[in-house]
């Protein structure tokens, strides 16, 4: 029987096309390849003699790389935003390690690791600097990218985030929602497994066929055993939990009814990170802000960019 959500890439693949990005893999060492969306005006045409693209163009707009979370890969996660953004902005969206084809032979599983990894990956893709805006998983990530390489990374956005995942967090967060671990949560295995997830994280109850939460486990929920070591290599202990210093701004752009990482957290965050990071938040969506309200969204987060530019214009 064709899986549904399978038989939806070529279509997302050629959306994604027209909205100006295409895939990309990078192998940036031996043994570790990571796929990304790449703009399309970078992607050269092979030349005589050549099966495929050996090199890129580096970028010619401001560069804004989404990172993805947990539970779907770079593209699905970003869908929505990439079409807004793609003309003023260079977009590049990665696939995590673990993630859409992503790969290493490299047992490290902390967030640090993504993030050495994903901006290697991107300086070989020709980026010097970026607006990383990051969303639940991706939003640690993001955070370990700007405190290593504040050169590179010049302002976040976050949404659904946290600088790290403590013992306490994880603990009362957990029983809050009524999962026994990260793993039962953020990696379920059967269709109920996955409604549970998809109704903690969503505002509105959302309704999918049986088969469809089916497909959607088969081919989005795929290197189990790496994620698995991923959730553990996320907890720390609440005493070698920081306060990094950034020097970038920071924008925490969040769901209202976010029941996940609740509001009450950013707002925490915030007056921890100082006077660059600002709070907004969006009504009527949860923890999947992004696909819930995605004009809403992407109008707050283009206002973010527009501002950020034009501060460095009239510097």
């Amino acid at each position: 029987m064709v899986n549904l959500v399978a038989a939806q890439k070529p279509l997302m693949n050629g959306l994604m096309k027209m909205a100006g990005v295409q895939p990309y893999s990078v192998e940036i060492e031996p043994g570790t390849v990571m796929n990304f969306w790449v703009p399309c005006e970078t992607v050269k045409k092979p030349g005589k003699g050549e099966k495929k693209v050996t090199h890129l163009e580096k970028p010619t707009k401001p560069v804004v790389v989404l990172v993805h979370g947990f539970a779907a890969e770079g593209i699905v996660t970003w869908q929505f935003q990439v079409g807004a953004l793609t003309k003023k902005y260079s977009v590049y969206v990665p696939d995590l390690l673990f993630f859409g084809g992503s790969i290493t032979d490299k047992p490290d599983r902390s967030p640090t690791f993504q993030a050495e990894y994903l901006v290697q990956g991107l300086r070989k893709l020709g980026v010097e600097k970026c607006v990383v805006v990051g969303f639940s998983y991706g939003g640690m990530v993001a955070f370990k990218m700007a405190q290593m390489y504040p050169h590179m990374v010049e302002a976040m956005v976050v949404s659904g985030s946290i600088l790290a995942m403590t013992d306490s967090i994880s603990v009362e967060t957990l029983n809050r929602l009524g999962f026994s671990s990260s793993a039962e949560l953020l990696l379920p295995n059967s269709v109920k497994g996955l409604k549970a997830l998809l109704s903690v994280a969503a505002y509105k109850k959302l309704w999918f066929p049986d088969r469809l939460h089916k497909d959607y486990l088969e081919v989005m929920f795929t290197n189990r055993k790496e994620r698995a070591e991923l959730l553990e290599g996320l907890v720390i202990s609440n005493k070698d939990a920081t306060i990094p210093s950034f020097p970038q701004r920071i924008h925490l752009l969040w769901g209202e009814e976010d029941q996940i990482f609740k509001q009450e957290l950013a707002h925490n965050m915030k007056e921890q990170l100082g006077e660059t990071t600002t709070f907004e938040g969006i009504q009527k969506a949860g923890h999947l802000v992004h696909l819930e309200r995605p004009c809403v969204y992407n109008s707050c987060l283009e206002h973010f960019l527009a501002s950020l530019y034009a501060e460095q214009v009239n510097k």
